[in-house]
Parts: structure tokens; C-alpha cells; sequence
């Protein structure tokens, strides 16, 4: 056993000039002649969409991120300048030789805000929890980071040793995630349902103060909070007081909303803002995320979708290009792998390029002959299939809107279908759709295991694919950073391959600033993070 391995987030470490490229715009997210950072005051932020849940177990997107992150610390951080695991509730570990162990010596003095202790205890109780009453239904990204657990040992009150039945690499940087932040016994101990109500118990620099489901969050500063990550700019308490946030759906409104000061910041600024919110001072901040982009999953049991050729088509069918241009600007990019190019790991696919010819050569060579009103069929089935969507980023509704036209000039007719964020949530539990169109964010390559494995979530509802699923397994227990980024390149062709990803764009976090906002910061999966973040002028 060593203390503190870099072999095991060396991968993350590899891609971090990819990661700094797609954050260039976070950089400077305080101005020049603001002075020192200042205490006090309230934040008013204004989310795209509503939070989904308050806890951060069972959170998985960005505007329910940006909330849960605050009042939540992890056993460790993942510095998003180097990619490096750092110490944060956790002040030192050692990894088993097998990757099949990981046990974590746990900071002395650390409380959770009902005034409980934070130890081994808590720990195990909140793995437990996951893989236990959550599971993966409530909380799959949770517990696909804890797939194979066999438990927490409580070694002594700070001391917590997990273990695996196989191989985990991934677990230390998953160790890092919101989503495996540490709450209380008495949070972990409820139902899935109470977890989502805003009394949630955890021990970050935030709390709850109050929490309106499809409404408004409001968190208070954490009096006392002295045991933050190695990653933070600054120690001790928050600078903020308390941060507002309320839902605005409406691009033009939050953008009105930030340039006429009623919010110092806003989600999801499209191109088309950043004019209006410059005039007035402030400014757009930008991160690529890593993980996997927005794409388009088959399921591959249904209608047109269960021929590989269709699948297969799809791909060079779409002009990602214009799709970046017309709808989302120069901040976007387009997606060129089944794996974002931030991610650890990420390679380049040749296959993932524009090419409409090609992609009517193989309809024709599969038996789909264009049919009436340009619609291809064959056997006297139309090439036609939904698409499940919600509105989770601004974007998604025009993008499928011009990929269903371009697809429609090769004969393929895409149906765009908008349902809630629960709704996607419980149909992709039951694969109850054609296709499902979202992006998965996380810095690591294990995403892959995630979203495409076939004991994973599995949404395309396939069977084994022996090659794939070898590939998404010896990565888990390749420690060495140059075999497994080889492993995880050849996953990435596979999952082109087979037809199980179709992708599109990559997601960009873009967030309006007023220019009394100061410092606020992007962490390594380019969420948010409100620790180091001030308002001057107070």
C-alpha cells in the first residue's frame, strides 16, 4: 500500500492542457483593481432550470450542481488547474496494490452543521445509503462510482477503509464528486424522497436556509467552517453571507435581470447576451466540461434503431459545425468523440466528421431507399424515431430542431420529444423511449463504464458486446496512465462503433457576471464552486 498514489489520477493529470483550453474563459474572474477579497453581502444567482433535488447524492444536473456543491464537502478535491486529487475532508489515503481498497485518514474537528462529529462513521453510513436505499434508480451516478462496493470498515473514528469486489480505479477521483459528498448519519438515514427537501445536514462552508422545490434556494454561510479543500483560494469561512438562487428559464430575462442589477450572476449566457451584459460592466465566464457530450443514445430494441447501419449513419449525417455556428457560438465546440476533449483520456475520432454522402451510402447499402415525402423505409417501415429530451441546457431544443433537419436531408425522420427533467429521469429507469438526447459530466474517463457499460445504466438496453465491455472493465484495474488512456481510446472507437452514442456538441458552462462579482470559480467538472467568491463594493 502507498500514501497518496498519483498513479491513479495521473490520467487526470495527462489531460490537463486539454482542461485548461476548454476553462481559458474562467481565468480572470476578478477584476484587476477590485482590491482584497471582502466579507458579507448576498449573491443573487439566477439558474436556467430548477433544482431537481437538494441532495447531492441524487443530483445530476448543472443548475442542481450548482446548489448541492455549496453545502456539501467531499473526502477529496480534484484541483482543476493540474487534475491532481487533493486533500480536503480527508487529509491523507492509501490505495490498495489491487485498486480494490481505499482507506482515508479523516481530518480531526471536522462537524457537520447540526454540530455532529464528521468521522468514519459518517462515512460508511453515507456509502451504505447509496448502494443501499438510493441505488442506482435514485442515485446513478452515485452508485456507479461505488459499483462493487462491499462495505466501509470503521478502523478507528477517523479512519475509514472502503472495499471493493473488483478493481476501482476510478473510485479516488469519484471520491472527489459531489455526489459522494459526505452528510450526516441522520440525512443518510432518510428516505430518497425526504433527501430531496432541503433539510439535508452536511458539513460545507454553505447551508441550507431555506429550500422551495421549482422555486427558489436560499443558503446561509456556515459559521466556524475551517476545513476546506487544499484546492480553495482562501481558509476559514466563506465570503459570502448567504446566496440567493431563483429560477429564471427565460435566456432574456436573466440577461435583463443581470444588466439592470437585480442578479450578480446568471446560468447558461447564450452568444446573443454577452453584448447586453458587457455594456453594463460585466462579463461571460466559460469552462468546457469534461465527460461525455451531448449526443443522441438509441435504445437498440426498438423500431429503426435496432439496425446497426441506421445507427451508424447517424454519425457522419449531423454537421456539428453548424450546429456550434447557427446556435450556440465561439465559446461551444463541437463533439468529436464519444468522450468530451477535457476528459482524461480523450482521443480524437476520424470517424466523427460531416459527411452526408456517406451517410446515404450506407442507408442505401442497408436497404433504406428513400421513400415518400423524402422519408427512407425498407421492408415498409419509415426510418423514423423520437428523440426524449428536457430543457436542462438552453440549447437542447434548437440543436435537435437543426440536427432534425439535417438528418432529414438524408432521408431520416428525426421526432423531437420535450418532457420534464422527471420524466426523462423515470422513462430512462424503465427504457420507456427511442432515443434519449443528454451529456454526462465528469473528469475522468470511467464516464465511459457510466453511461455505456451493460451493467451500468445501460440506457441503449443492450446486450454484451464481449470486446466493449473487456475494454470498460480492464480499465478499472489499469493503474499504469499510458495503458489505461490506451484502453479508454479503444473504448471510444467502440462506442462509435456499435452504435451507442450518436454525438453532437460539447456542453460549455457559460455564466454572466456582473463586475461587482469576484472570484468566482470553476472546479475540475466545471461546476461551480462559491467558496472564494466575494462582491465588491459591499
Amino acid at each position: 500500500m502507498s500514501t497518496r498514489p498519483v498513479l491513479l489520477v495521473a490520467g487526470v493529470i495527462a489531460a490537463t492542457a486539454t482542461l485548461l483550453a476548454g476553462c481559458a474563459g474562467s481565468a480572470n474572474t476578478s477584476a484587476a483593481d477590485a482590491g482584497p477579497p471582502q466579507s458579507g453581502g448576498t449573491l443573487r444567482y439566477g439558474l436556467s432550470g430548477a433544482p431537481t433535488c437538494s441532495d447531492p447524492a441524487q443530483a445530476g444536473t448543472n443548475q442542481t450542481i450548482y446548489v448541492t456543491r455549496q453545502v456539501v464537502d467531499s473526502l477529496t478535491d480534484q484541483n482543476p488547474e493540474t487534475g491532481e486529487v487533493e486533500p480536503w475532508l480527508a487529509e491523507s489515503w492509501e490505495v490498495g496494490a489491487d485498486a480494490k481498497s481505499f482507506t482515508f485518514q479523516l481530518k480531526d474537528g471536522v462537524t457537520f452543521s447540526d454540530g455532529t462529529p464528521l468521522d468514519a462513521t459518517a462515512v460508511k453510513d453515507n456509502f451504505d445509503a447509496i448502494t443501499g436505499a438510493l441505488g442506482a434508480a435514485k442515485a446513478p451516478l452515485a452508485a456507479s462510482y461505488l459499483t462493487g462496493y462491499q462495505g466501509a470498515t470503521v478502523v478507528d473514528p477517523l479512519t475509514v477503509r472502503i472495499d471493493f469486489s473488483a478493481p476501482n480505479a476510478q473510485f479516488l477521483q469519484a471520491s472527489s464528486t459531489p455526489q459522494l459528498g459526505i452528510q450526516s448519519t441522520a440525512t443518510s438515514a432518510q428516505s430518497a424522497e425526504s433527501r430531496c427537501l432541503g433539510t439535508n445536514i452536511g458539513s460545507g462552508p454553505f447551508t441550507y436556509a431555506d429550500y422551495q422545490q421549482d422555486r427558489s434556494v436560499i443558503l446561509a454561510k456556515r459559521t466556524g467552517y475551517n476545513w476546506g479543500s487544499a484546492v480553495f483560494g482562501h481558509e476559514g469561512e466563506a465570503y459570502l453571507d448567504r446566496i440567493e438562487f431563483t429560477i429564471v428559464p427565460e435566456s432574456g430575462v436573466r440577461t435583463g435581470s443581470l444588466s439592470s442589477d437585480q442578479l450578480d450572476a446568471v446560468s447558461d449566457a447564450l452568444p446573443q447576451d454577452a453584448p447586453q451584459i458587457e455594456a453594463t460592466g460585466g462579463r461571460i465566464l466559460t469552462a468546457s466540461n469534461p465527460g461525455v457530450p451531448f449526443g443522441i443514445q438509441p435504445n437498440v430494441t426498438r423500431g429503426a434503431l435496432q439496425d446497426p447501419a441506421v445507427r451508424t449513419a447517424l454519425v457522419p449525417a449531423i454537421n456539428r459545425q453548424e450546429l456550434v455556428d447557427t446556435v450556440l457560438g465561439p465559446d461551444f465546440r463541437t463533439a468529436t468523440s464519444t468522450l468530451a476533449s477535457a476528459t482524461p483520456g480523450y482521443v480524437e475520432l476520424a470517424d466523427v466528421t460531416y459527411d452526408p454522402e456517406k451517410a446515404k451510402s450506407l442507408l442505401d447499402a442497408a436497404g433504406w431507399v428513400p421513400g415518400g415525402g423524402g422519408i427512407r423505409e425498407k421492408d415498409g417501415q419509415r426510418l423514423s424515431f423520437k428523440v426524449m429530451y428536457s430543457a436542462v441546457f438552453a440549447g437542447n431544443q434548437a440543436i435537435l430542431e437543426l440536427t432534425q433537419q439535417q438528418l432529414r436531408a438524408v432521408g431520416v425522420d428525426l421526432q423531437l420529444e420535450l418532457v420534464s427533467n422527471s420524466e426523462a429521469t423515470a422513462r430512462q429507469g424503465t427504457k420507456d423511449y427511442d432515443s434519449t438526447y443528454y451529456n454526462s459530466t465528469r473528469a475522468d474517463g470511467d464516464i465511459l463504464r457510466t453511461s455505456f457499460a451493460v451493467d451500468g445504466r445501460n440506457l441503449n438496453a443492450r446486450g454484451p458486446i464481449p470486446d466493449l465491455d473487456a475494454s470498460l472493465t480492464d480499465q478499472l484495474s489499469t493503474t499504469d496512465v499510458a495503458a489505461r488512456n490506451e484502453i479508454l481510446a479503444t473504448a471510444q472507437q467502440q462506442v462509435l462503433d456499435n452504435g451507442l452514442w450518436i454525438p453532437t456538441i460539447e456542453l460549455s458552462q457559460a455564466v454572466g457576471a456582473a463586475s461587482t462579482l469576484q472570484d468566482l470559480k470553476f472546479e475540475a467538472s466545471a461546476r461551480l464552486q462559491f467558496f472564494d467568491t466575494w462582491l465588491s463594493g459591499q
